[in-house]
């Protein structure tokens, strides 16, 4: 059940899938993720920092910058989230 407690909030597996494809600024995933409002996506960025899903990273500057990227942990998630992805495909209601 823990499991669904992170992952069952709205937004989360976007946020993961979205971060499949390499390291990524929150300016650049908050346009990438549409419809998400900042304020979520930086709850759902530090909780998955906190589960050890994501890294934060910081670039000192100028300018400064901080990217997100999945842990081995975030990317050993992602088969799981494809075979969910597919199985709501086929079974659920479009």
């Amino acid at each position: 059940m823990r499991a669904f407690d992170l992952l069952g909030k709205r937004w989360t597996g976007v946020v993961l899938g979205t971060l499949s494809s390499g390291p990524t600024g929150f300016r650049t995933l908050a346009r990438a993720v549409e419809g998400i409002s900042d304020s979520v996506l930086a709850d759902r960025l530090g909780e998955l920092c906190d589960a050890g899903l994501v890294t934060r990273t910081v670039t000192q500057g100028p300018p400064l910058s901080v990217s997100y990227a999945l842990t081995d942990a975030g990317r050993a998630l992602l088969p799981a989230l494809d075979q969910i992805t597919r199985w709501a495909e086929q079974h659920l209601p479009r």
